[in-house]
C-alpha cells in the first residue's frame, strides 16, 4: 500500500488548495490511500470537516474514488460521529492500518461533498419559507427554523428532518431537497450567504472508500 498525508498549511489561504493537494498526490501512480490530517481549526483557519469534504470532492472530480481515504481529525467532529471514527492521538494508527469500506457518498449539484452535517436555513436569521422532501416524503411545507441533513454510513445514504429539540424525526433516502424563497445553505458549519431557490444533497453514483477501525 502506498499512502500520502494531506493537511492544510498554517494560514491556509496562502497554501495550496485541496484540489491542488489532491492533484499532486494523484501524480503517484502507486497511490492507494490518502490520509487527511487537518490540525485544529485555530491553527489552520479551516474546520477539519470542511477540509475533509473538500479533499473528497477533489478526488471525486478527478474520478479517483478508488483511492482509499483515511481521516485523522484532531478532535470529535460531526463526521467522526457519523462514521464512528477515532480522533485525536488514536486516529493515526487507525488511518495507517485500518480497513477501507465502500460507503455512500453524499454531494450536491455544485459538486460539494457532505461528510458531517448540513442545514437549509432562512437568510438573515429568519425562518425558512418553502418545502423540503426526502425522496418523495415531505418534511415540511410552509415555515420552519431549519432542515437538518446528515450522510449515513449505510443504505440508502442520507437523512433529513425539520430542526427540533427532541431526538428523532429523521427520514432516510437517497436525496434531501429543499426549495424556498429565502434559502441559504450551511455545510459543515459554514454558511454560504448567497440565496438559492433550491438545494439538494444526494447520493453520488459511485461510493467512496473510507478507512475505519
Amino acid at each position: 500500500m502506498s499512502s500520502t498525508l494531506l493537511a492544510p498549511t498554517t494560514g491556509a489561504a496562502d497554501g495550496p488548495t485541496p484540489a491542488v493537494l489532491v492533484e499532486q498526490a494523484l501524480e503517484d501512480p502507486d497511490l492507494t490511500r490518502v490520509i487527511v490530517a487537518p490540525p485544529d481549526a485555530a491553527e489552520s483557519g479551516v474546520e477539519p470537516d470542511v477540509f475533509l469534504s473538500d479533499i473528497v470532492a477533489a478526488i471525486m472530480k478527478q474520478d479517483r474514488l478508488d483511492v482509499e481515504i483515511a481521516y485523522v481529525a484532531p478532535y470529535e467532529t460531526p463526521a467522526t460521529k457519523v462514521y464512528k471514527l477515532k480522533y485525536g492521538a488514536h486516529a493515526m494508527a487507525m488511518a495507517e492500518s485500518g480497513v477501507a469500506q465502500s460507503l455512500p457518498l453524499i454531494r450536491d449539484d455544485a459538486a460539494t461533498v457532505l461528510v458531517g452535517r448540513a442545514r437549509h436555513l432562512g437568510a438573515d436569521g429568519e425562518k425558512l419559507h418553502g418545502e423540503a422532501y426526502v425522496d418523495s416524503d415531505r418534511l415540511f411545507d410552509g415555515e420552519v427554523d431549519a432542515v437538518e441533513i446528515e450522510p449515513l454510513p449505510e443504505e440508502p445514504g442520507v437523512r433529513g428532518r425539520v430542526a427540533r429539540w427532541l431526538p428523532g424525526g429523521w427520514k432516510t433516502g437517497r436525496a434531501v431537497q429543499t426549495g424556498g424563497s429565502n434559502l441559504v445553505v450551511e455545510r459543515e458549519g459554514v454558511v454560504t450567504e448567497r440565496l438559492v431557490k433550491r438545494s439538494t444533497f444526494y447520493r453520488h453514483h459511485i461510493d467512496w472508500k473510507l478507512v475505519g477501525p
